[in-house]
């Protein structure tokens, strides 16, 4: 369990399958012991970003909990299905509009304060990509432009278009582009799980016990370097790469002598 707000990791549950039935249980039975752990110590929860999976939606909306959905997953699942159906020859004009599509759904959920907007917005992109920025509501909020590559717009009927139309209007899509997060990313979890492989690889197995250990150091490094500063450019070294991103300073590594005096105080006290 993540604060968004802060970058935090709040609270760690590890499930065994054997303890609940099977894998198709762990993820809801780890949020209702977050969930009830959070009640018990004062925590009022106003909304939770999860995934798209049904598993703990009534759980949820018994719990009186709004839920949003992950707008990384979501964008994830749809430019799979998209490049999969452009690698068809009749289809391949949609290569051209995949980054723009992934852009709209970022969009779509940052731009929007509710739902018929973001619904609107949604299946606005099924006119762009037919050169077509009147809409009945709403607007295309970029300028006018003009393009050199005029054989990149889609035509109604085609192959392409039609493929792209039955994808982005799915009524399960539709359904859940109304629930996408308007507030924060979740880039930082994604952050979070790239750390645990580290410490804890998937090749490797661990005990409960040295696993739980493990995650609670994963925690504790995420934690403390959750918000280091970019490093100046003047301080970066040449990579030979064109694409500009952000860089990091050094990690630091304090947690380590915290739970080393902690644990040589508990030596002490047995």
């Amino acid at each position: 369990m993540m604060d968004l707000r802060s970058n935090t990791v709040i609270d760690l549950q590890l499930v065994q399958s054997n303890e609940v039935g099977g894998s198709y249980h762990m993820e809801k039975e780890g949020l209702k012991r977050s969930l009830a752990l959070l009640e018990e110590r004062g925590v009022t929860m106003d909304s939770i970003v999860t995934d798209r999976h049904p598993r703990g939606q009534r759980f949820l909306r018994e719990a009186r909990i709004t839920q949003y959905y992950n707008v990384c997953h979501m964008e994830r699942g749809l430019s799979k299905k998209l490049l999969k159906i452009s690698q068809n020859k009749e289809c391949e004009k949609l290569k051209k509009w995949l980054l723009s599509i992934k852009n709209h759904i970022y969009w779509t959920a940052a731009s929007s304060t509710s739902v018929p907007e973001r619904a609107a917005k949604w299946t606005s992109i099924l006119n762009h990509v037919r050169d077509i920025h009147t809409h009945e509501d709403p607007q295309c909020s970029h300028p006018p432009h003009t393009t050199k590559d005029q054989g990149k717009w889609l035509t109604a009927g085609t192959p392409a278009f039609c493929r792209l139309e039955k994808v982005l209007t799915n009524k399960r899509v539709l359904k859940d582009v109304e629930k996408l997060s308007p507030h924060y990313p979740t880039s930082s979890l994604d952050a979070f799980q790239r750390i645990i492989l580290r410490f804890a690889p998937k090749n490797v197995v661990f005990p409960f016990l040295g696993m739980l250990c493990r995650l609670y150091l994963v925690a504790l490094h995420f934690n403390e370097n959750a918000g280091r500063p970019q490093v100046a450019a003047s301080a970066r070294e040449p990579t030979g790469e064109c694409a500009a991103r952000p860089e990091r300073a050094q990690p630091t590594f304090n947690y380590v002598d915290e739970v080393s005096r902690t644990l040589a105080h508990m030596q002490m006290r047995c």
